[in-house]
């Protein structure tokens, strides 16, 4: 991507307490806002994620949701608004991002994004954040972003449970979700959701914003993002564990004997 010289006096002003971190500055803000990020689901996590992006200033937020807002969905999803209601969740997480930011771009997408058109939207991108809420998608979300080299940020919550993985698909040997989570069980894993166990809205606005944050990180090469890493977040009794997980040689996606057995 090609790197603006200098920045406005306009985003010079907006971002001027950004360009104060030194490993940001006025390089690292160019990053940022040459950057093409896609977001897939804004539900709680993602909502919470695209606000502080947009904030940040990265250039093109695309934005991929089929769902309408709901009335239950306030009490978590921060960036609608009760007019929302029965509208386009893609459309007015775009809106509420161009009133905060009118020097970015957005681009709406009201599909569920799956095989070919899935597969060209995390292509155009340079960071994939998977803030979904259902397996089959994030299998796909993760199988696409390994087949085109590409960051993959997801973030999960439920309960006062959340979690964090980035795997960075540049590099061989990393793992994947589907090393962490290689069984689909549908009967089971689509059961366990916040539509079933509830969610505390902080809980799942912590990991929104963590995946913003590693974000940031990505598109601008500094601080420690820990890929591979899974990060879990017990919000009840406030605390962290991290797991760190291998590539499973049979996994169907980025194992080593799966990818002998198909040459």
């Amino acid at each position: 991507m090609t790197i603006n010289s200098e920045l406005s006096d306009a985003e010079f002003i907006r971002y001027s307490r950004q360009l104060m971190v030194a490993e940001i500055g006025e390089v690292g803000q160019q990053q940022l806002m040459n950057a093409q990020v896609l977001v897939i689901g804004v539900g709680g996590l993602g909502s919470a994620a695209v606000m502080y992006l947009a904030a940040a200033g990265v250039g093109l937020l695309v934005i991929a949701d089929d769902d309408d807002v709901e009335v239950s969905n306030l009490q978590r999803q921060v960036i609608y608004r009760d007019s929302d209601i029965a509208t386009s969740k893609a459309q007015a997480a775009c809106q509420q991002i161009n009133a905060l930011n009118p020097l970015i771009r957005t681009r709406a997408v009201q599909a569920k994004l799956a095989g070919f058109q899935l597969d060209i939207e995390v292509q155009q991108a340079d960071i994939v954040l998977d803030c979904s809420d259902n397996w089959g998608t994030r299998y796909a979300i993760n199988q696409a972003c390994f087949k085109h080299q590409k960051t993959l940020i997801s973030g999960a919550s439920i309960g006062w449970q959340g979690q964090l993985i980035a795997f960075d698909f540049r590099q061989s040997k990393s793992g994947c979700y589907q090393c962490l989570f290689p069984i689909f069980n549908s009967t089971e894993q689509q059961a366990n959701n916040c539509r079933t166990g509830g969610v505390i809205g902080p809980v799942v606005g912590t990991i929104g914003n963590l995946q913003a944050l590693t974000a940031i990180k990505a598109i601008t090469g500094v601080g420690d993002i820990g890929f591979s890493l899974l990060q879990q977040f017990d919000g009840f009794n406030n605390r962290w564990q991290q797991l760190s997980i291998n590539t499973e040689p049979h996994c169907p996606v980025c194992g080593v004997v799966t990818h002998q057995e198909i040459v």
